[in-house]
């Protein structure tokens, strides 16, 4: 018989001084922590900038997590934070500012003004969404320039807009859009299809057109809303101009790592943290799992690493 246990608050109580695992990051990794290191035993709190679920909640349908044929993304996120609620305590909209190590433990400081002390962190801050650097991006953002079709796509029913980035994630986008009664455009840089076939497949039987080799330049407007956006064939090094109503951008993913940079952790170049198979790092009872790894970008995977990583720091606070 499984044991029961006491419903998580998310909300109402303030972090303690001092955890035996602290756990940053709300996602698929940092909940899945949070469960694992409960079951084990280890005095462990979550803490999510925002509302725990991660990404997950954005995308629009998810047909590759085992166990579910087909399932929105904030279903599966309401599901994950539910299940990780019935374990461990959860204290949203509270950011990581700052991260010291002292006397063999972590002094982590949050937005609040608080510090408190950890034995062990599991960072699992995930990735956010990269920006085009291009004209018009920040101007219009919130008058059209939008990063989270789930979010927005309400807006333009019967109208036309652009998703910016062909692979998986801008065509899962664009066929959501299409669900709703809005006219996407796909254009992507690379001069070929970037999403896998069952996708191709959907963005032609949907009649979805798919830009490819063109490099935006510009999103412009009226100084209210978006009106088009400016784009190169990189082939002819023509420019051509879309008349569109809303810009989606889908062009990959950055890490979330900047809060951790000061303690010397192993990273490669882009910002992803370094870990061994079993979610180690460099530093001593320091974790790292998801995409803040840059391993996949999947969140089956990421899930999985948060196993692993509660696990190993199980083991090296309670059995070394």
């Amino acid at each position: 018989m499984i044991p029961s246990f006491s419903l998580g608050k998310a909300e109402e109580k303030k972090l303690k001084e001092e955890y035996e695992l602290v756990i940053i990051g709300g996602g698929p990794a940092g909940l899945s922590a949070g469960i694992y290191a409960i079951r084990a035993g280890l005095d462990a709190v979550i803490v999510e900038k925002n509302i725990a679920g991660g990404l997950v909640s954005e995308d629009p349908l998810i047909e590759n997590y085992l166990g579910f044929e087909s399932i929105e993304g904030e279903k599966l996120s309401k599901n994950f934070r539910d299940h990780a609620l019935k374990y461990v305590e959860i204290i949203s909209n509270l950011e990581l500012t700052d991260l010291r190590m002292a006397s063999e433990k972590f002094l982590l400081t949050f937005s609040n003004g608080q510090t408190i002390k950890a034995k062990a962190v599991i960072m699992a801050t995930g990735t956010t969404h990269k920006k085009l650097g291009i004209k018009g991006e920040d101007e219009y953002l919130g008058k059209g320039v939008s990063y989270c079709v789930t979010c927005d796509a309400y807006f333009f029913r019967n109208k036309k807009v652009a998703v910016i980035g062909g692979g998986n994630s801008g065509a899962i986008a664009a066929l959501y859009l299409k669900s709703v009664n809005v006219t996407p455009t796909i254009v992507e840089y690379m001069p070929k299809y970037m999403c896998e076939k069952a996708y191709q497949d959907q963005i032609r039987k949907n009649d979805i057109k798919y830009i490819m080799n063109a490099q935006v330049l510009e999103i412009f407007g009226d100084g209210e809303k978006v009106k088009g956006l400016k784009y190169k064939d990189r082939s002819t090094g023509k420019e051509q101009t879309l008349d569109i109503d809303g810009v989606f951008i889908y062009v990959g993913l950055i890490p979330q790592s900047q809060s951790v940079k000061s303690i010397g952790l192993n990273m490669d170049a882009r910002g992803y943290i370094l870990t061994d198979k079993k979610c180690r790092t460099n530093i001593k009872n320091f974790y790292a799992a998801g995409d803040i790894t840059g391993d996949s970008g999947q969140i089956i995977i990421s899930a999985g690493q948060g196993a692993v990583a509660a696990l190993s720091a199980y083991e090296d606070l309670r059995l070394k």
